[in-house]
């Protein structure tokens, strides 16, 4: 495992971005059988997710929750010196996303940018990208613009996917503050177990193909092109519970976290009872873990800041809060980090 440490940075502002269209879960035709919709939901937790329209993008979602942020943290545009996109949902292959919004937000040409293209643990990643660069004051202003658009490459037709993921965009404010307090960071990598989380074709190993683009039948209502994402939740659950109750223990312990030192755990939004899970071996008081997972699904790179905005907005804009992040998935990767802030900008949510 990696521990780091970055100081000398400080969390602004964050905002989050939802599109307006709404699909539920019980309303959805995969589920067969009286009730299986029901257990679904109950089990993940999750009752709703917002859905992208036609010809929109993760960074559209990006883009909307950037200006808002950017708006009522009043900086200047031309301050901001790195931009840094966080998505596995890039709009090309070439050029990089985060050069296109550099662009689009109107930012200097001085400015530097960078893609991230990962999901589920992709926030606290670019988060400790983004401290790390700045954490010399040659860079004094920055944004992590992390987001997905999962529901473009789940199958309609997949149950296993289908029901979890919503789609959103968030935009995280740093800046260069000196003598703030560190933020800390735990990293861990499985790679082995790599195909959990995987799309087979559309990358330059296996080129899309006709084949490709032919609808496969797993099981009954698993039906998916090698375009669309598969899911192993058994891997991915066995993965959750065995490295993010111990990675946060590490965390706190390499630290010297103690738990009344901290004010909320924001742990990514993957599934309800596998997060209560975890919550429970850690002996966390629920009051401290919030939940966004049952309007907005399992939103990859944006669920963590999602969760802030939608569940604790007043909180983080009112007080200083200790928190701590964890969040796993696409790699497979365990992320975990501790902040602080200080009465933050955290406009309410926008929805485009």
């Amino acid at each position: 495992m990696a521990f780091l440490t970055v100081n000398n940075v400080s969390i602004a502002g964050i905002s989050a971005c939802v599109p307006v269209k709404i699909e539920e879960n019980i309303d959805l035709p995969l589920f067969l059988r009286a009730g299986e919709a029901e257990k679904v939901i109950a089990s993940t937790g999750i009752c709703r997710k917002r859905i992208l329209s036609s010809n929109q993008t993760a960074s559209d979602l990006c883009v909307a929750a950037a200006e808002r942020l950017i708006s009522e943290l009043n900086w200047s545009k031309s301050e901001i010196d790195i931009l840094i996109f966080v998505s596995p949902a890039r709009d090309y292959i070439l050029p990089p996303t985060s050069c296109i919004l550099q662009d689009r937000l109107g930012l200097s040409e001085d400015c530097h940018t960078l893609d991230i293209p990962t999901g589920c643990p992709g926030w606290i990643q670019g988060l400790n990208v983004l401290s790390a660069l700045m954490s010399n004051g040659d860079a004094r202003r920055g944004l992590i613009l992390a987001g997905d658009s999962p529901t473009l490459v789940n199958s309609p037709k997949d149950k296993e996917t289908r029901p979890l993921f919503g789609d959103a965009g968030t935009a995280t404010a740093l800046e260069f503050s000196p003598n703030s307090t560190p933020i800390k960071f735990l990293f861990e990598t499985d790679g082995k177990k790599f195909q959990a989380i995987f799309i087979e074709d559309g990358g330059y190993r296996n080129p899309v193909t006709v084949d490709s683009l032919k609808e496969i039948e797993y099981a009954p209502n698993v039906v998916r092109r090698k375009i669309d994402c598969k899911l192993d939740g058994m891997e991915v659950f066995a993965f959750g519970l065995s490295r993010v109750h111990a990675g946060v223990i590490r965390l706190m312990e390499h630290f010297g976290i103690g738990d009344n030192d901290v004010d909320f755990y924001l742990f990514h939004q993957a599934n309800l009872y596998m997060n209560e899970k975890i919550r429970k071996k850690l002996k966390i008081d629920p009051a401290k873990v919030p939940y966004s997972l049952q309007n907005f699904g399992n939103t990859s790179c944006a669920s963590i800041p999602l969760t802030i905005v939608t569940q604790c907005r007043e909180n983080y804009a009112k007080k200083r809060l200790s928190s701590i992040a964890c969040s796993f998935g696409t790699g497979l990767n365990l992320c975990g980090c501790h902040f602080t802030t200080d009465s933050i900008i955290c406009p309410e949510l926008v929805e485009f």
